[in-house]
């Protein structure tokens, strides 16, 4: 089993595919450019606009700040606002984003369709983090002061643990995490 924590702090801003707007890549995997399996990132929005296109990718969005998007998906709209709340849509159909009242932080998770499945849910307290056999999980502390039981490793707000083969071990919130597990199709 393979445990990595990454921390908020070592993330670099940068552009997002259409130029649009800033993120900071949580992780990725296999490493590098757009031929991910699986990618986890923070985003940055300030302003209306469209979202970057990747084709065969799915997405889900999960506002973690901020009053939430009116997201206009292949021409559906689809009202993003209620904090904490994954929202599931393909990221090949172009899209664009209206912010309802001011900038809004959102978690993307984007997964290559045919060859990877993601699962997210928002957790409250104490979970026991376990990959899928051949997977990864990846648990992202939303407040200050996580910690996996048994170490003396804290998590703090935008921190993150990522296990793969097996599990990490139990992670106790002081608030919320988003925990996100990934598998082979």
């Amino acid at each position: 089993m393979s445990t990595r924590i990454l921390r908020a702090a070592d993330r670099t801003p940068v552009p997002w595919k259409n130029g649009g707007g800033l993120t900071r890549e949580v992780a990725t995997a296999p490493a590098g450019g757009d031929g991910f399996d699986w990618r986890v990132s923070l985003a940055d929005v300030t302003a209306d606009g469209p979202f970057s296109l990747f084709p065969d990718v799915d997405r889900t969005l999960t506002v973690v700040e901020g009053a939430g998007m009116d997201l206009i998906v292949g021409g559906e709209h689809h009202i993003v606002d209620e904090p904490l709340w994954p929202h599931d849509f393909p990221g090949d159909r172009p899209t664009e984003g209206f912010l309802l009242s001011g900038p809004v932080v959102n978690l993307n998770v984007m997964y290559r369709r045919g060859r990877t499945r993601a699962e997210t849910a928002v957790v409250c307290g104490t979970v026991r983090l376990m990959a899928p056999p051949g997977g990864v999980v990846l648990a992202l502390s939303l407040d200050d002061g996580a910690v996996l039981d048994g170490t003396d490793i804290r998590l703090d707000r935008y921190d993150a643990v990522l296990g793969e083969g097996g599990s990490p071990g139990v992670l106790r919130t002081m608030g919320q995490a988003v925990v996100i597990t990934f598998s082979d199709v």
